[in-house]
């Protein structure tokens, strides 16, 4: 292919100069026109290794490394803290997905939430119309089951080495001594102030109706002694007893109660699932988590997409790759709505999404320099039935974390709360989801087909969560481990920092301080607010795009294993910390 600017000459385009203008833009190797975040340093190790949201978190789980522990322990210490530090993102009252790779191979552990048999396609319709979506979210119809507490205890019992009691220590102690809230904790509760104010979680973020501030002590006595019970009891504490009775009261308090019960909750099962892999350019396999996430199909078709231009033709300040990234995340978006759902109770067509002649049909919509017009219709992929998209939007309350033992089991590990603070009803000291706003609120197309992700008994929504792991072809080892939070984005950010590793060499860390650009089927190119190259706004305008700008809090937590050892690489965005030995 010839060079961008080469092309961008043959092109009668009234913004010629400005699209000219381009190829002046800074190279990487240009320090002094350096634009975005900083990357945090690059960590590396020898024999083991974790990345997560929070030092302590981080802390936590190397402590296990160190012990003997494996890294399933590793992801549960680190998962428990995370609770007790980062409560507006995860905890044991949300869910889950796992990719692990394991001496049998690879295999992806489904913890997503469901709803209780009691809901139906009218979930969350009133007199037959949506219920705004602040007000679904503070309800009790918000709440699904949770499935992080079976989560932690089947890696346990598939891969654990210490004993489980143990591995809830450190989070107890912070629960039950404090912390010092942290610069991103503080800001959340700030930012969320008037919600937390309406709902329960208020008596634990706010002080006197004010918010807590950084530094200041939080303790959190109901939940540390939630941890000391299932400890003792596992997580058959959660599904049964005074807590599951918790939190079914929970769901039931008004306004607009659920109706959670506690055969819900004893019915509750982690569901191991294929993993879904793609190759990427013939060189590397990327697997992802399957449906009910749309995780693993979004990121492969943004790859696949991508794949079919060569790589020599990128640059990571190039307008031509991001418009490329942009026309090929529409396609992928447009199908996620259409066609991801809970695979148990709707068909999906996971291998036509990826299939090579689907995505050669679907790449001759990208035109190599001209943004398309309005949204993007969802395609027709092999095995396919009538697609009917729907409505469901996702909200970064979300965690990951990546750890890799010294034996070789790696874990890659996505987990939610859904909104931050969730719905923000606690029970037995843990917040809960309000999941179930994934779904669909409208239930039906305006034609009447029956929309996919529609709300149903026992169901699990559509996620956007993408855990992931990239091997080598031909290799058996993991490569890379990848995730990160931020609601719908996050195939986005997953996609981009593999095309800056994979298509760009860059390393852990520069990958995840990598800016972003995003093109969710919406109709506008959305920029990461204060990070992108100079100029590139104007040129992606001048190829046709709508740019509009925002705050992209991606959380991406990376590890690479190579040759030499391992290198761990965490979100500037974030407070996330990497170490090993």
């Amino acid at each position: 292919m010839m060079h961008l600017t080469r092309l961008l000459a043959g092109l009668a385009l009234a913004a010629l100069p400005v699209l000219a203008g381009a190829q002046a833009l800074p190279s990487r190797a240009d320090p002094e026109a350096a634009t975005g975040l900083a990357a945090k340093p690059l960590v590396r190790a020898g024999r083991q290794m974790i990345v997560t949201a929070n030092p302590h978190a981080t802390d936590a789980g190397l402590a296990m490394l160190r012990a003997g522990g494996s890294a399933a322990d590793a992801s549960i210490a680190a998962l428990l803290v995370l609770n007790v530090v980062e409560p507006q993102s995860s905890g044991l009252g949300g869910g889950a997905f796992a990719l692990v790779h394991g001496p049998d191979g690879l295999v992806s552990l489904d913890a997503r939430e469901t709803a209780p048999m009691a809901a139906g396609p009218d979930w969350f319709l009133e007199d037959g119309a949506p219920l705004p979506w602040i007000e679904a979210s503070e309800s009790g119809r918000a709440i699904g089951v949770p499935g992080l507490p079976r989560l932690l205890e089947t890696l346990h019992a598939r891969h654990g080495r210490l004993p489980w009691a143990d591995l809830f220590a450190p989070a107890i102690r912070l629960a039950a001594e404090g912390f010092a809230v942290s610069h991103r904790l503080a800001g959340m509760i700030e930012s969320g102030q008037a919600r937390l104010a309406r709902t329960e979680a208020g008596a634990v973020f706010l002080d006197g109706g004010a918010p807590l501030a950084e530094g200041s002590r939080l303790v959190q006595p109901a939940l540390a002694e939630t941890l000391r019970t299932v400890a003792r009891e596992g997580a058959a504490a959660i599904y049964g007893g005074p807590i599951a009775e918790a939190i079914v009261a929970a769901a039931a308090r008004a306004p607009r109660p659920g109706a959670l019960g506690l055969a819900d909750l004893a019915a509750y099962r982690v569901v191991e699932r294929a993993p879904v892999c793609m190759s990427y350019r013939g060189r590397h396999r990327v697997c992802g988590m399957g449906p009910p996430s749309s995780g693993a199909t979004t990121v492969g078709q943004i790859l696949a997409l991508m794949g079919r231009r060569k790589p020599a033709d990128f640059d990571r300040e190039s307008p031509y790759l991001w418009h490329l990234f942009a026309e090929a995340s529409r396609l992928a978006y447009a199908d996620r709505a259409a066609w991801l759902a809970d695979p148990d109770q709707v068909p999906v067509p996971v291998a036509g999404l990826l299939d090579p002649g689907y995505i050669a049909r679907r790449a001759r919509l990208v035109h190599p320099f001209r943004a398309a017009e309005g949204e993007a219709e969802a395609g027709m992929p092999p095995g396919a039935t009538l697609p009917a998209p729907g409505d469901g939007r996702t909200s970064p309350g979300t965690t990951h974390l990546s750890v890799i033992d010294a034996e070789g089991l790696a874990i890659s590990l996505t987990a939610s709360i859904e909104t931050a603070f969730g719905s923000g009803r606690i029970a037995a000291g843990m917040l809960l989801n309000n999941q179930l706003t994934d779904f669909s609120f409208r239930p039906l197309t305006e034609d009447g087909r029956p929309v996919a992700n529609a709300p149903g008994p026992g169901k699990r929504p559509r996620s956007s969560m993408a855990p992931s792991i990239v091997y080598r072809a031909g290799e058996t080892a993991p490569h890379i481990l990848i995730g990160s939070p931020g609601g719908s984005r996050i195939p986005e950010y997953v996609a981009g920092a593999l095309i800056g590793m994979l298509d760009l060499g860059m390393d852990p860390a520069e990958a995840a301080a990598l800016f972003h650009v995003s093109q969710r089927n919406r109709g506008a190119v959305t920029l990461e607010a204060g990070a992108m190259p100079p100029r590139l706004d104007a040129a992606l305008g001048a190829l046709g795009h709508r740019v509009e700008t925002a705050e992209m809090t991606s959380g991406l937590h990376i590890l690479r294993i190579g040759a030499d050892g391992l290198e761990g690489g965490a979100d500037p965005r974030r407070e996330g910390l990497a170490a090993g030995d």
